[in-house]
């Protein structure tokens, strides 16, 4: 039996992993195994950032996978969280009763919901606000370039 709170909490805390896909889907799910390739990229984007400084234009582009990764697990938890027991028993227990146990929402399912969406909107907003504030002060200071 696959239970709701278990799935949320991996896709918090090891969705970057890919470990609330295997617990769901078994170690055969392909998205399992690749999500741990952004996650990968994006904390070698921090490492860029810490020996290169933050003109590194690859960081610009790794960190927000991270970001973006640790967002969508963030979501995948909310989901999870949110999902009814009938929908949740029907797709992931089909011999379980609809309305059975392991589907059923608590207390630790609504903190698990709450927090991925707390920690999901600060890695989203933070690699969007890097990127872009990157970006820009990139386009000024070739603007400054061609000016002179």
């Amino acid at each position: 039996m696959k239970n709701k709170t278990v799935a949320a909490w991996l896709a918090l805390i090891g969705g970057p992993l890919g470990l609330h896909r295997f617990y769901l889907r078994g170690m055969g799910d392909l998205l399992g195994w690749l999500l741990p390739i952004p996650t990968a990229l994006g904390l070698y984007g921090i490492e860029r950032v810490q020996q290169l400084g933050l003109d590194d234009q690859w960081s610009w582009v790794l960190i927000p996978l991270l970001g973006f990764t640790l967002a969508g697990c963030a979501l995948n938890a909310i989901v999870y969280g949110l999902m009814t027991p009938e929908k949740w028993n029907a797709r992931f227990n089909p011999a379980a009763s609809l309305d059975g146990a392991p589907g059923r929402t608590n207390w630790f399912t609504i903190g698990a919901a709450v927090l991925a969406l707390l920690l999901g909107t600060t890695a989203l907003v933070s690699s969007m606000a890097f990127s872009f504030q990157r970006y820009f002060e990139y386009q000024v200071e070739q603007a400054r370039k061609i000016s002179q």
